[in-house]
């Protein structure tokens, strides 16, 4: 019995997220009364691997091979599959996100497992086991009963706090058998955006609406994400006029993100807006109407226009830097 859980790595280096996933698998090991098992899929140096054991892994898995440097979701799902039953792991833990969602269905199917989606907390109980995840766009919790044998569970991003426990973990190569159908989807060519922070990566996002009047006044937001370290994104009318990049899209048809910090510039708050948005952990809201829904949502709001506040933000980050 142990709680497997399947760190992704960024171009051979883990990132929060990875520390998130193995800090949350072993708050429910020590409730299980067992321990965690880290899965790392593709070329990782073992420095990088024992950074994993400070968040609460007790053994890594390292399964390497050239061809695994880019997701297959068939070659990676076989690998994770044969880690479950090579562990006899009772749980699995991924993340909430692209690779994720194209991974855990498939692996909740190879082991006839209960699938929970999106999770928010450590189980209450292990008997029956119960989970709270988010539904209705964000806006209520509900609570799931798994009731199969395996459990698979994706954790939504920073849902739950990372905690360092100082501990070391082992490190055994992994070689799953895999055969010519894993490989038979082919990445012919990865194209990968350098230079800027990513969204689903960001601790704060800076993002603007059609409140921002015209692409040509993206000048001050773009300058107050750089001085905060920032992502920039939009809401969708925005991309849909052409003054964004679609991949800035944050939203319920977008990209669903959960920073620490969102500023929201001239967005009204449509429903749509907010169910891609409401996880984060503070929402600050800048817009002329005094009314927009944005305002219900926010835990910080300016009534203002952009043309004066944006400039004054700018600066006061500045000041608290000097």
């Amino acid at each position: 019995m142990a709680v497997l859980t399947y760190t992704e790595n960024w171009d051979g280096k883990f990132k929060k997220l990875s520390f998130e996933l193995v800090s949350y698998a072993k708050q429910i090991a020590d409730k299980m009364g067992t321990e965690v098992v880290a899965l790392s899929i593709g070329n990782v140096e073992d420095d990088e691997l024992k950074k994993l054991g400070n968040y609460g892994a007790a053994k890594v898995l390292s399964a390497k091979d050239d061809r695994l440097n880019v997701l297959i979701n068939k070659a990676y799902a076989s690998i994770i599959a044969q880690a479950v039953e090579a562990e006899s792991a009772d749980v699995v833990v991924f993340a909430n996100n692209y690779s994720g969602k194209a991974l855990a269905p498939r692996i909740a199917v190879k082991l006839k497992a209960g699938a929970v989606t999106g999770v928010t907390e450590v189980p209450s109980n292990l008997d029956p086991f119960t989970v709270k995840k988010k539904v209705f766009t964000n806006k209520a919790f509900a609570t799931v009963v798994i009731t199969s044998p395996k459990k698979v569970l994706t954790l939504f991003q920073n849902a739950v706090e990372i905690l360092e426990t100082g501990g070391e973990a082992s490190i055994e190569m992994f070689s799953p058998e895999l055969n010519d159908a894993d490989f038979k989807t082919k990445v012919l060519d990865v194209k990968k955006e350098t230079g800027k922070v990513l969204l689903t990566d960001a601790e704060v996002v800076v993002s603007g609406g059609r409140g921002m009047k015209s692409q040509d006044n993206w000048g001050p937001l773009e300058e107050l994400a750089a001085e905060l370290g920032a992502a920039t994104a939009c809401s969708r009318p925005v991309s849909d006029e052409g003054w964004r990049p679609h991949e800035e899209h944050v939203g319920q048809t977008g990209k669903i993100i959960a920073p620490n910090l969102y500023f929201a510039l001239g967005i009204s708050g449509a429903i749509q807006h907010l169910g891609g948005v409401s996880s984060s952990k503070c929402i600050v809201a800048v817009n002329t109407d005094k009314d927009a829904p944005i305002f219900e949502t926010a835990d910080y709001g300016i009534i203002g226009d952009l043309k004066k506040v944006l400039p004054e933000l700018v600066q006061g980050v500045k000041d608290l830097k000097k």
